[in-house]
């Protein structure tokens, strides 16, 4: 069957839809009167935090609720055709073929024992049916296309075999073999790095150019949305609150949420203690207990009690003079959106103190079985760490920034004592501490060094109350002499954490993941912890709960003078927050120095590289633009002489095959700034900023 013939009008349509499910105590609605329609060519973005139903509306699109969920109202059109009319034929027909989706998790829409070649080879074969010569040539095609090397042996290969960057770029393949009109991408990055993403997305938009296809991309990354998309839409609670072109949202936003979100984004300029971030009060409302009137009402700055909390069902209104720009909200035109903010309490710089923490020359080696799965024959050395070597003070944020693999995270294990070091030493208050594991260290060594984890779910105990598990480490930590001085103790510590003291008798299940997180902070301050590691503490949570949470962990460290230690591979919060930022690649450390020397040039290339791949959700950056070619190397395998020699820009810079041959020295720029490399003075001033204010 030829494509449907070629139409003019808008290709997705969605019209006052209503999604609920239903379970055996009553209707949840998940979605309602939302409405968004994708033209020709044009790329939209869905933008809202976790439980807003962005996800719902696609599986809506894909007719795919599942057997709870169902279309209550409106209509989704495709091509003009309306979905829900179409036979299970037609349908069958359509989806792979003229819609396309491409998923969050890879690996999902891979199978594990078919070679790549074979995979992307059916998508053809099974909606044309074309022959298997056809859809190979096909197969070659995208498959450079979606930028991978080798595209030969990719297709030869099998999903395990492949970096998680290079599977996301065979499901984007996959969707675009047999030339869909409109592609869905739920939120296709958030599993990858940040130069991998860069590429991604950059790849993404040179595609929806080349096929002319449609796209309607889903994500809660304000800035890739500004990266990639023409249109935006923001969804809260269920609903669209405000849809508009890009510049409209961005720079002339009308509804308070969307103006909420960005006041909690660490956008350049923001600063921990002269511009401290808002985060927005309160929680996300659950499906069935949402408020009268507008569902942001709770946590709105406006709200104004007996007209936003009246009628049940609040209208999309035109804004005035833009482009399709609408506000789901009564009062946008009273609001003086250009009025200043009210500033937050601005806190006082606290000078960092004496030195807590000393690394000197780290190394962490790991042994494994080149023939992992059978074990026996020669051994691999994985150099996880290579020479380390650093000093965190009292009071101090310093943050480790880098991609999956660069060996922050066995660094921090090799800290809490879960791994020993192979070489070097670390020193807390000149005391050795690398070769002791955690089991052997005494009481006071356990609680002073404590670690946040990125994931809040994992590290909570699911069958006891928050009260309990608090009261647990301070019992480990021999804090309180009986049971009533630890309950006070915990509930002081849920204070810290501001979180209600009711919460105590919750079970962890009962808790948002902001909350969670909320937990796993106040069990690391149980002990008063001198040192927190703090690894990717806010990744997992959504945008407005982010800033409350790094908000907290610097009012605590202000009032404890801890030491932070935070790993992360956002430069934005990174920027935001940390006062000395450490930059790792495959096991070295390539710059170190305080936050303001290693955002302005001259970088290292890969720092560099690492900024010009941030999105930032602000229309007035202007960025230097670096695509790195090619992934992160192994650790099992690293090349020879500078780890980042086989991806970097400047090497021509340098004479004589030095980066090939040897690992680069390390230079000490200026105070306290250094950098691994062995491009030359000239070449280093030669390094523009790579993100500037565009001038007004």
């Amino acid at each position: 069957m030829s494509k449907m013939a070629e139409y003019d009008g808008p290709i997705l349509e969605i019209d006052k839809l209503s999604i609920s499910f239903f379970t055996r105590l009553r209707e949840i609605p998940a979605v309602m009167d939302f409405s968004v329609s994708v033209q020709p060519g044009e790329a939209v973005g869905l933008v809202g935090e976790s439980g807003c139903g962005k996800s719902t509306v696609a599986l809506g699109v894909m007719q795919d609720l599942g057997k709870n969920g169902r279309v209550v109202g409106g209509s989704i059109k495709f091509k003009g055709r309306d979905l829900a009319e179409m036979s299970k034929e037609e349908l069958r027909d359509i989806r792979g073929n003229e819609i396309a989706m491409i998923y969050q998790e890879p690996m999902a829409s891979l199978n594990p024992a078919m070679k790549i070649g074979r995979q992307l080879m059916e998508v053809p074969m099974i909606h044309e049916g074309v022959s298997a010569e056809e859809a190979r040539a096909r197969a070659l095609e995208v498959v450079t296309d979606v930028r991978l090397p080798d595209p030969e042996r990719m297709l030869n290969s099998f999903p395990h075999q492949l970096s998680g960057g290079q599977q996301q770029r065979i499901v984007i393949a996959m969707a675009l073999m047999s030339k869909p009109s409109l592609l869905i991408l739920d939120e296709p990055t958030t599993a990858l790095d940040v130069t991998v993403e860069a590429a991604v997305v950059e790849l993404v938009k040179d595609l929806g150019k080349k096929y002319g296809t449609s796209m309607l991309f889903i994500s809660h990354n304000l800035g890739l949305v500004l990266e990639t998309c023409d249109r935006l839409c923001v969804m809260y609670s269920g609903e669209a609150v405000e849809r508009g072109s890009i510049e409209d949202v961005f720079d002339k936003m009308q509804h308070p949420y969307t103006q909420a979100l960005f006041r909690s984004i660490p956008l350049p300029g923001a600063d921990k203690n002269a511009r401290p971030l808002v985060a927005i009060p309160g929680n996300f409302p659950l499906p069935h207990e949402r408020p009268p009137g507008c569902n942001f009402g709770p946590r709105c700055d406006y709200f104004e009690e007996g007209r936003c909390d009246k009628d049940r069902v609040i209208p999309m209104a035109p804004v005035e003079g833009n482009d399709r720009h609408e506000s789901r909200c009564l009062k946008f035109e009273e609001i003086d959106w250009n009025a200043p903010l009210v500033a937050a309490e601005q806190k006082e710089k606290t000078a960092p103190g004496k030195v807590v923490l000393k690394m000197d020359n780290l190394k962490k080696y790991y042994e494994v079985a080149a023939n992992a799965l059978f074990g026996g024959g020669e051994t691999k050395v994985v150099k996880a760490n290579e020479t380390l070597s650093f000093e965190a003070r009292e009071s101090e944020t310093l943050a480790i920034v880098g991609e999956s693999g660069c060996g922050k995270s066995t660094f921090a294990k090799v800290l809490m004592g879960l791994e020993t070091a192979t070489e070097g030493q670390i020193l807390l208050d000149n005391k050795n501490i690398e070769a002791i594991p955690i089991e052997e260290r005494d009481t006071a060594t356990v609680s002073d060094v404590q670690m946040v984890f990125q994931n809040p779910f994992d590290t909570l105990n699911p069958s006891m109350t928050v009260g309990r598990q608090i009261m647990r480490a301070l019992e480990i930590f021999g804090i309180g002499d009986t049971e009533a001085d630890r309950k006070k103790r915990m509930l002081e510590l849920l204070d810290l954490v501001k979180l209600p003291r009711a919460f105590a008798d919750r079970m962890p299940r009962q808790l948002s993941g902001g909350q969670k997180q909320r937990v796993g902070i106040a069990r690391a301050f149980a002990g008063d912890a001198r040192i927190v590691v703090a690894d990717e503490p806010v990744s997992a949570l959504d945008v407005s709960v982010q800033a409350a949470v790094t908000d907290l962990l610097m009012e605590i460290q202000r009032e404890h003078k801890t030491t932070l230690l935070f790993i992360s591979h956002d430069l934005s919060i990174v920027r935001y927050l940390s006062d000395r930022v450490m930059v790792m690649y495959l096991g070295h450390v390539v710059e170190l120095g305080d936050t303001e020397q290693v955002f302005s040039p001259p970088y290292h290339p890969y720092t560099e590289a690492l900024l010009s791949a941030v999105p930032i959700a602000d229309t007035s950056i202007e960025k230097e633009h670096i695509v790195l070619e090619g992934d992160i190397p192994s650790a099992m395998s690293p090349p020879p002489g500078c780890p980042f020699q086989t991806r970097c820009r400047w090497k021509s810079e340098v004479p004589g095959g030095l980066c090939d041959r040897e690992v680069p020295p390390v230079q000490q720029l200026s105070d306290g700034h250094q950098i691994k490399c062995h491009l030359d003075a000239d070449s280093l001033d030669k390094m523009k900023p790579v993100i500037k204010i565009a001038a007004e």
